[in-house]
């Protein structure tokens, strides 16, 4: 509720705002705009109703009379509210014809406000409020708030466009909104700590105040627990007071659960009380709402629901050990599955695992769910078939415990020899492939293919699933040899395999391999836009596949990154280290990578390298193997040095890390670090010169690689480093032609964050050529804009290589037909007939290199 003050222009009390209030122009404005004459605001409490009301009611009009009614939620009998609104009008008291009769005359406009509107059902109440609004007086805007949205007339309203309502999603408070509400914290923090302020409390006005209250310590650590004392205060006050006994253990019951319908609550509850409780619980708007826009599902708001299961809870057990017998009466084995371990009937929970496959491994938590099963009940309980080997397998692989897999891979022995041939050679193959990734994840490249190869000529049809694991193993080998060609064909038929079965995840799995392919060529803007489209495709799927879309943010943040969008970055890699930790993915590693090159990008090179051994600790406490994440953190590290100018502890690094993976029988660098050699390696030849040694690599050579493989990426981050040599070396006439040569990469794939690199190293350099080219392109004649588009080029630059229009329709994974409609839209721009014209005036016009 808000609080009363005399207003010095306008007779009577009036609404004080708070302190700290934010005015929300996106909400007031449209309510004031509005023509309607009832505007509506039904929300839960501490959604901020209120003081909406009172931001418009201060901007009312000068001749317009406003009148203020808060009547607390309390139920008034219809002549109670007679006269609480004849005394607000400053009438005698009236009953309710002279009322009805005293609104239809008003000549002159008024706004009457009534606050927090009765928070039980209470039908002869309603039908007085319909009846008042029915009264079609101009001069007379309502404004309603309330916690229930009462039984009136609303649909003909709707139809006559006499009614605007607001409901509670729409109330809530927007990150950037809260990160207005951190001004005394530097910009940076205040954004960081808004997201997960946003991300804690959904936008629900009441906790992010709680939060401010607070200092924010929970929403600057996501394992801080809350103020839940000061938060189960508001609770009890301002929900639990107002309900019976059996509402408020149904509520609390239902918070637990993640979602429920009228049959759950009547199984729960009994027939004929469930589904009535569940209706009552919505009507008095107790923050029940639609689970994920579901027309059959509901769900207690997401941060209260937390809050309540973080709390003790004596009956829970028996709770949940009914909410699964009905969700595997339904065949819901996902929810039964969850329901089984929170009841702590954990042979059941194994049981129901009969009923997942791999995709499951990517959905909610259930990968961290399979780790604490194992790691609590042990291989007695967890590995009693093959398939349950091949979940346990694929959940520590992707938590990195490489020791526990290996281990786990041997239990398929057990289950040997199988009743016949065909089925010992499934057997077989699902050893193999499981072993090609485990072989893969720890750099043996040759074995691993070798497996994932077999595996592919034994799987059956029916285990499609690990056909698509081998083919996106078999993708990630072919990026780290810098078979680009051969990754593409194979990411394809992966992709084709995934959608044939309609098998969205997969999808999203295969397209992340596809998102590194088009990285390593430079088309970081494509990459973005694949990621882009996938993530909003898999959020809209009911069970979240939480771990997938925590690998994507963290692959779009790189991708931002690596095209200057720092902001946009940022906000990938907080979401995506989020997901990651709560799932116990080894990827979780790159959320701290993005981080700390962010903090570098802003010359804090102290976080920069807390964050590295923020990295270092999870790893290590994780008993991740250091092949996993040693080599990337000494090369970040590295590379941190060379812009501080401490070029001997580079060296020292990075000539360690290379013997490692140049010794005999080597192994490879991690899949998700495709570049890795070569980018120590150029960084190695770069701390050498700077220490006056001769350099043990020839960048050229590094150099002809990349354009040998089509490697846009590292080319340009080699040419740079190119220049940068020249430089050192005092042949500016060197270091400006690779500079140019570098500076057309960059502006053709929007590679900003390797300028950013070579700028915090030399800045001299770069402020020199930056001049230089500026003065030539200043002498230069003023050349048409280039007439292509973003694809046009693509296709352009393709053609220019000498593919053909089915390569390209391959590559660009577009039709034949689309390619030809390419061709002929760039000879039309172009103005030239043919194909080798179309390259030849492309290259005068600087459009291709």
């Amino acid at each position: 509720m808000t609080a009363m003050t005399p207003c010095l222009d306008r007779p009577g009390f009036l609404p004080r705002l708070s302190s700290h209030h934010l005015s929300r122009t996106r909400l007031s404005e449209p309510l004031l705009a509005s023509p309607a004459r009832v505007k509506l605001l039904c929300a839960p409490a501490g959604s901020g109703k209120s003081a909406l009301l009172a931001e418009c009611l201060l901007q009312a009009p000068a001749q317009c009379r406003v009148v203020w009614l808060a009547l607390s939620g309390v139920a008034l009998s219809r002549a109670d509210f007679c006269l609480r609104l004849a005394e607000a009008l400053e009438l005698p008291a009236i009953n309710e014809t002279a009322l009805l009769a005293h609104l239809a005359r008003i000549q002159t406009p008024i706004w009457l406000f009534v606050d927090d509107y009765c928070r039980v059902p209470a039908p002869e109440l309603d039908g007085l409020l319909d009846q008042l609004l029915a009264v079609s007086n101009p001069q007379i805007t309502w404004w309603l708030s309330g916690r229930r949205r009462p039984h009136c007339n609303w649909p003909r309203l709707l139809l006559d466009d006499e009614l605007h309502e607001f409901e509670g999603r729409t109330l809530a408070l927007t990150a950037a909104e809260i990160e207005q509400l951190l001004h005394h914290l530097e910009a940076p923090l205040a954004a960081k700590t808004a997201r997960r302020i946003f991300q804690r409390s959904g936008g629900w006005c009441a906790a992010v105040r709680i939060a401010l209250l607070d200092g924010c310590q929970w929403a600057k650590d996501l394992n801080h627990p809350g103020r839940t004392a000061t938060l189960l205060d508001y609770l009890q006050h301002e929900l639990f007071s107002n309900l019976p006994a059996e509402l408020i253990e149904a509520w609390q019951v239902l918070a637990h659960l993640p979602r429920f319908n009228a049959s759950l609550c009547e199984h729960l509850f009994g027939a004929g009380e469930g589904a009535r409780w569940m209706h009552e619980l919505q009507l008095r708007g107790c923050f029940i709402e639609a689970w994920q826009e579901s027309p059959d599902w509901l769900q207690v708001f997401a941060p209260l629901s937390r809050l309540m299961r973080d709390e003790s809870w004596s009956g829970g057990r028996s709770w949940h050990r009914r909410a699964c017998q009905w969700f595997c009466a339904q065949e819901d084995w996902q929810a039964a599955f969850e329901q089984a371990l929170l009841a702590e009937e954990f042979e059941v929970a194994v049981s129901l695992l009969q009923h997942f496959n791999l995709e499951h491994l990517f959905r909610g938590q259930n990968a961290a769910l399979l780790l604490r099963l194992h790691e609590q009940h042990g291989d007695d309980l967890m590995l009693g078939s093959p398939q349950l080997v091949g979940l346990v397998t694929a959940a520590l692989l992707f938590a990195g415990r490489f020791e526990q897999a290996s281990a786990c891979i041997e239990q398929l022995e057990r289950f040997a020899p199988q009743p016949s041939a065909t089925l010992q050679r499934q057997l077989l193959a699902r050893w193999q492939a499981q072993m090609g990734w485990l072989l893969h994840l720890q750099g043996r490249g040759e074995s691993a293919r070798e497996h994932f190869l077999e595996a592919l000529a034994a799987l059956g049809a029916e285990a499609w699933p690990a056909r698509l694991l081998c083919l996106s193993g078999l993708t990630q080998q072919a990026l780290l040899n810098a078979d680009l060609e051969a990754a593409q064909a194979l990411n394809r038929e992966a992709l084709c395999l995934a959608r044939a079965h309609n098998s969205l995840l997969f999808e999203g799995l295969l397209e992340l391999d596809h998102a590194q392919l088009l990285e390593q060529r430079g088309a970081a803007v494509r990459a973005e836009s694949l990621l882009a489209n996938i993530h909003e495709l898999l959020s809209q799927e009911a069970d979240p596949a939480t771990p997938l879309l925590g690998r994507i943010a963290l692959r779009r943040g790189r991708l931002a990154l690596s095209q200057g969008h720092d902001e946009q970055a940022a906000e990938f890699f907080d979401s995506g280290l989020h997901a990651c930790l709560r799932s116990q993915d080894k990827r979780v590693l790159f959320g701290f990578l993005g981080q700390a090159q962010l903090a570098a990008n802003q010359g804090d090179y102290a976080q920069a390298f807390i964050r590295l051994r923020d990295a270092e600790r999870l790893m290590q406490q994780r008993q991740i193997p250091d092949l996993v994440y040693r080599g990337v953190l000494l090369q970040l590290s590295s590379q941190f040095w060379l812009q501080q100018g401490r070029p001997e502890l580079a060296l020292e690094a990075l000539s360690r890390v290379l013997r490692h993976y140049r010794r005999p029988n080597a192994r490879q660098a991690p899949p998700a670090t495709l570049e890795l050699i070569p980018r120590i390696e150029y960084l190695l030849v770069l701390a050498e010169v700077q220490l006056g040694q001769v350099p043990h690599v020839q960048l050229e050579d590094l150099l002809d690689q990349a354009r040998l493989h089509g490697m846009a990426n590292l080319e340009t981050e080699l040419r740079l480093a190119q220049a940068e040599l020249a430089w050192l070396a005092g042949d500016e006439a060197t270091a400006r032609v690779a500079w140019e040569k570098a500076r057309e990469l960059i502006a053709r794939w929007h590679l900003q964050q390797a300028l950013s690199d070579v700028s915090r190293r030399q800045p001299q350099l770069v402020r020199h050529l930056s001049d230089h080219a500026a003065k030539s392109e200043s002498l230069r004649p003023i050349s048409n804009e280039n007439p292509l588009s973003l694809r046009e080029r693509e296709v352009l630059e393709l053609i220019a290589l000498g593919n053909s229009n089915q390569q390209i329709a391959e590559q660009l994974y577009i039709s034949l037909h689309t390619v030809k409609t390419h061709a002929r839209r760039i000879h039309g721009k172009l103005g030239v007939e043919r194909r080798t014209q179309a390259v030849a005036k492309a290259k005068r016009l600087g459009i291709v290199g």
